[in-house]
């Protein structure tokens, strides 16, 4: 029988992030399918310098060879807008000519390069390249981050041990979840959940990065929410990764729990 607790719950906002470590687009729906990835999340990743990413044997590879907020916080002053009809992805920054270019041909992929390189100028450690997940790879930061949840009560929580406002934007997540008590998907490894029409199995708890001590909005590094958790809970995770077991559809509203 469902845990009728984590049955209350509800999925409140739904994300992809087309281009790894850009920005999130939020999404009324999304239909999951099993054993794949969030559709349209992590499809395109822009290389700094070499990364050894083979096309014809992708494997996952550390997101420190990408431009990620890990390495640049910058790039989280960028705003981008992909349509996975087209293949075009819309470029914005502050100070910045926009940019528009299909990442599908080599001519697009060559003007996002172009206009990354001037935006980040000597931040940047390597020529630029934007790689394309082929098939079904994406540029996931863990080998089985599939589909990724964040508990709001859990960033509420932080937020009152810091005294201070965290972003749950800064978590980068694919699906964020009010109704469950705080911390309590750290025990859930393992588990059978109900997402909406799909069903999951929870795989592990995420560990966080650097990533997660850049404001989105503004760019800049000021928490350090890697040292944060472990001085106040001991641990680095913030949210779990899980795997899709059923096809079905997600939504904005949609109930989420442990069956």
């Amino acid at each position: 029988m469902p845990n009728p607790e984590a049955m209350q719950a509800r999925i409140t906002a739904l994300y992809r992030h087309p281009v790894k470590g850009f920005t999130p687009e939020r999404l009324a729906h999304a239909d999951l399918a099993a054993g794949a990835c969030f559709p349209s999340d992590r499809l395109f990743a822009v290389e700094d310098g070499p990364s050894g990413f083979d096309p014809d044997a992708p494997v996952h590879i550390s997101k420190m060879r990408f431009t990620v907020l890990a390495r640049l916080p910058r790039v989280a002053a960028v705003r981008t807008a992909y349509d996975e009809v087209s293949g075009v992805l819309a470029v914005t920054a502050d100070g910045f000519e926009p940019f528009a270019g299909d990442l599908r041909s080599a001519e697009g992929r060559a003007g996002l390069e172009a206009w990354l390189a001037a935006f980040l100028g000597e931040e940047a450690r390597g020529e630029l390249r934007v790689l394309e997940g082929p098939g079904g790879h994406r540029f996931m930061d863990s080998r089985s981050g599939y589909v990724s949840i964040v508990n709001l009560a859990s960033v509420r929580d932080l937020e009152a041990r810091l005294g201070r406002p965290v972003d749950p934007l800064r978590f980068r997540a694919n699906l964020y979840v009010e109704g469950w008590p705080a911390w309590i998907e750290n025990d859930w490894t393992g588990r059978s959940m109900a997402l909406g029409e799909a069903q999951a199995e929870v795989l592990k708890p995420i560990v966080r990065c650097a990533a997660t001590h850049v404001d989105p909005v503004t760019a800049e590094r000021d928490i350090d929410v890697v040292k944060a958790l472990f001085e106040h809970y001991g641990h680095m995770f913030c949210g779990i990764y899980v795997n899709v077991t059923e096809d079905g559809r997600v939504s904005e509203g949609a109930a989420v729990g442990l069956v």
